[in-house]
């Protein structure tokens, strides 16, 4: 029980130094703790803005299937994801990618 306490205050350690990165500027590696970077990551954009009803691209299916899902979803909460994005159907991306979407997230 400590090991996964330990884990979740190293988590909560890396994002408020990946939040206070972002936050003067350097946005290059926002996500490479999960093995995909923000260009990477926003390959999705279209699909999880609020009101679209758009099917996530190869390109953004295929940079899923490299990433480390689980600690994607780490990030659902954070404050850094911009408002027009909609949870729920970034939520949706693995499953329309034909990816399992982790049990914890």
């Amino acid at each position: 029980m400590e090991n996964s306490a330990n884990k979740m205050v190293v988590r909560a350690v890396v994002l408020a130094v990946m939040v206070a990165v972002f936050s003067i500027g350097s946005d290059a590696q926002f996500f490479g703790d999960c093995r995909v970077s923000v260009d990477e990551i926003q390959t999705c954009e279209p699909a999880v803005i609020r009101g679209t009803k758009r099917d996530p691209s190869k390109t953004c299916c295929s940079v899923l299937a490299k990433a480390d899902l689980p600690c994607l979803c780490t990030y659902k909460t954070s404050p850094l994801i911009p408002s027009n994005v909609d949870i729920r159907l970034a939520m949706e991306l693995p499953g329309k990618c034909s990816l399992k979407l982790p049990s914890r997230c």
